[in-house]
């Protein structure tokens, strides 16, 4: 698929990096991928990745806008209140870049539904969304980009063990519902950490479609917003994993 005179202009910056190049462009094009969450992680990744030419985005989100998502969503605006968030973020994407496709299900993904993408990017704020679409990205072989904040402190990875034997999934890393798990309608999250980790993941998703560097892939990043400091652990493969060692 050629170029218009448009989207060289657009893609040029990527086109002139050696690990992305024209072909990676072209891969972006041809890319589908599949966002669960419009909110304060799903926005800024999906802003990077209308950007880079992603050409299919589906995104999943039933919420609505309200003046407390302002402090983090910055896809949204104040006159944005009470309309739905999927709704505003596809349009948003739309005008960033006419070129691709935004597809839009205003509803919750839950165990059973269908997601349209070949990477599934995992930008929830809860447990058992997150649990049904690690069990989903395992079953049906695509790999799961997934970022969570709270408080002061982030963290992403890729889980590909529907891909990889030798990967480990959500599950290994987190096996059951944390007795403590907390909600940022609970304790707090500083916002500009979520645009961190957001674009983090849509870093992430670049890298997978293009096959440039080396992904997040068994390794879990952390970043420290407070102190300014980061670190990256090895992930292991659980040989008792409900999910992908059976």
């Amino acid at each position: 698929m050629a170029f218009t005179a448009d989207q060289l202009e657009r893609h040029k910056r990527h086109i002139l990096l050696k690990e992305i190049g024209g072909p990676g462009v072209q891969k972006l094009r041809g890319a589908k991928v599949s966002i669960v969450g419009a909110g304060a992680l799903g926005g800024p990744c999906a802003l990077y990745l209308a950007a880079a030419g992603i050409g299919e985005i589906e995104i999943w989100d039933d919420d609505l806008v309200d003046r407390s998502n302002l402090q983090r969503q910055v896809q949204f605006a104040d006159a944005d209140i009470d309309r739905a968030k999927a709704d505003i973020l596809r349009d948003r994407l739309l005008a960033l870049n006419p070129d691709i496709s935004v597809t839009v299900q205003r509803k919750r993904f839950a165990s059973g539904s269908e997601l349209l993408g070949s990477i599934l990017i995992d930008a929830t704020d809860n447990f058992e969304t997150r649990f049904a679409l690690n069990e989903l990205a395992h079953q049906t072989g695509r790999v799961l980009v997934s970022g969570a904040a709270s408080r002061w402190t982030g963290q992403i990875s890729v889980y590909a063990s529907g891909v990889d034997a030798e990967a480990p999934c959500y599950a290994c890393f987190v096996p059951e519902l944390p007795p403590a798990a907390e909600a940022c309608d609970d304790v707090g999250v500083i916002g500009a950490l979520t645009g961190m980790v957001g674009t983090r993941m849509a870093l992430e998703t670049i890298k997978l479609v293009t096959g440039a560097g080396k992904t997040l892939i068994g390794r879990l990043l952390i970043i420290d917003g407070l102190s300014g400091e980061s670190r990256v652990l090895k992930l292991r493969p659980n040989p008792d994993c409900s999910v992908c060692s059976r």
